[in-house]
């Protein structure tokens, strides 16, 4: 097994063994929204629909990113996400591919277009590693074997500097990711891994030629925590929540929604959470780790976990009174307070 393929291993053994990584901090419940008695609507013809990349979704949904590698277990997960995104026509992007590129073993948990020929699919490489050699013939060779709609380049330099074998050369990163979205074939995306995306981030971005940017914030899966497991030198728990909530980082992002379009992800756990997401300026929601389980287990067990998902995103824009998802997007009068 090659070392990075070890690593998702390792990653996945430390969520289903520590609770604490779950940090349940996201803000998300400081944020209160204001209920109509009478919202003049009939339930069963609210419309949770949107697009996402040209393509229709059910309600604004993405799989985040979580794993890939060399191994059947990781394969396994993959394609239970991949076949239950189709069948619940939401979005789905993969872990980082880079396990792939050093690893040919790893490419098949990758080529999942056969499980999901019509959903939205992200492929994923960090940004780091355009300071390691990485450039356009890695980036479209990870597009290729997802056959993917757009590009997540991740940065996590906090889970660098914690992670025993991290790359910190964060340095001179903007020219390089400049020169990859002039030849990507598919939208590049900006995303955090769990710390937030600042104004400055996104104004950076902006300046690039950046159009999508997911902001990733605290409180959810700490991953910092995630890679104290495997360093041992206190620093990732000293750090496990590090960084700007998702309700925080859509804060900061609200000047940029005339340049840019912002996925939500961070410790959104529930339906309501996704709704203020929505109302705060998400495009789309990513929920990661309360898939990871039923990822482990089967198709249909992901399946239910969206519908439930989706039965309470319904029922929270019922009763705002919102028609469509028109009606709920970046609308500020919907939030009663907000601290």
């Amino acid at each position: 097994m090659s070392v990075i393929t070890q690593r998702k291993q390792d990653h996945i053994q430390a969520l289903t063994q520590d609770p604490a990584i779950e940090r349940g901090q996201a803000g998300f419940d400081a944020i209160r929204l204001t209920h109509r008695a009478l919202p003049e609507l009939n339930y069963h013809e609210v419309d949770t629909r949107t697009t996402f990349l040209n393509k229709p979704l059910s309600f604004p949904f993405l799989i985040s990113s979580m794993t890939g590698g060399g191994a059947d277990n990781l394969h396994t997960i993959n394609q239970h996400l991949a076949e239950a995104a189709e069948a619940c026509q939401v979005a789905m992007a993969v872990g980082s591919q880079r396990s792939m590129i050093e690893d040919p073993k790893a490419e098949k948990s990758f080529q999942l277009r056969q499980f999901a020929p019509t959903t939205p699919l992200i492929a994923n490489l960090g940004a780091v590693q355009l300071n390691e050699g990485y450039g356009i013939e890695q980036a479209r060779r990870a597009i290729d074997v997802l056959e993917a709609d757009a590009l997540y380049l991740h940065l996590n330099p906090l889970q660098e500097v914690i992670q025993p074998e991290g790359d910190t050369n964060f340095a001179n990163l903007l020219p390089k990711i400049e020169k990859l979205v002039s030849k990507s074939p598919v939208p590049i995306i900006l995303k955090e891994v769990g710390c937030g995306l600042s104004a400055q981030d996104i104004q950076r971005g902006i300046d690039i030629g950046i159009k999508w940017f997911d902001v990733a914030g605290r409180g959810g899966t700490s991953w910092s925590r995630i890679e104290s497991h495997r360093s041992g030198n206190g620093l990732g728990e000293l750090f496990q929540d590090w960084g700007l909530t998702t309700p925080e980082s859509l804060r900061q992002a609200h000047p940029f929604h005339e340049q840019a379009q912002f996925i939500a992800s961070g410790g959104i756990r529930n339906g309501i959470d996704m709704v203020k997401s929505v109302i705060m300026g998400g495009s789309v929601c990513g929920v990661a780790a309360p898939l990871l389980a039923p990822a482990q287990e089967s198709t249909q067990t992901v399946m239910d976990t969206i519908e439930h998902f989706k039965a309470a995103y319904q029922t929270a824009q019922f009763l705002l009174g919102a028609t469509n998802f028109e009606a709920l997007f970046l609308n500020s009068d919907l939030i009663l307070t907000a601290s």
